[in-house]
């Protein structure tokens, strides 16, 4: 059962690619007291996620700053290269947003929020999904019902519910 609105964000490891290689970092470290827009994708480059969840979260970054967000971050189940790489490849990390791997689902699972993709050669992913996270605690979560779509959680989606 996917995390409800109004529980907090579980412990789990991350991990972030900086200039000097890919450091742990904790849900505590990026989420307590700040107010976040947190989005999960199921895989770097993969045509949705590249083509229509990223971009929409590159074009909107400046309107989440004007309605009192702190940090945008997208999380998903690949490598800290992979993601480093994806980062700068969408543009990404022009407009700041935080893409963080969660390499073994740790927080994705915990959250409810994985599904098996070895059918497809992906193994374990995270749902495509958004949210807004306040002080760890969830106060938005938006998801969707396959793995193909980027609907219901896109960053104007996700806007007006701020």
């Amino acid at each position: 059962m996917p995390i409800a609105v109004g529980e907090r964000l579980p412990d789990a490891t991350l991990f972030e690619l900086i200039d000097e290689g890919p450091v742990k970092r904790s849900v505590a470290e990026v989420f307590e007291g700040r107010t976040i827009a947190l989005f999960g994708v199921p895989g770097a480059y993969t045509p949705t996620c590249h083509n229509r969840h990223m971009p929409s979260f590159v074009e909107a970054a400046p309107a989440f700053a004007d309605h009192g967000v702190d940090e945008i971050v997208c999380v998903a189940v690949n490598d800290p290269f992979v993601l480093g790489a994806w980062a700068e490849a969408s543009g990404a990390k022009r407009v700041g947003i935080r893409v963080i791997s969660d390499p073994a689902a740790e927080l994705v699972g915990a959250m409810g929020l994985s599904f098996d993709a070895s059918a497809r050669g992906l193994m374990t992913r995270s749902r495509r999904f958004s949210a807004l996270v306040r002080d760890r605690e969830l106060a938005v979560l938006n998801l969707e019902d396959a793995p193909g779509k980027a609907e219901a959680t896109t960053a104007p989606v996700l806007l007006k519910q701020i």
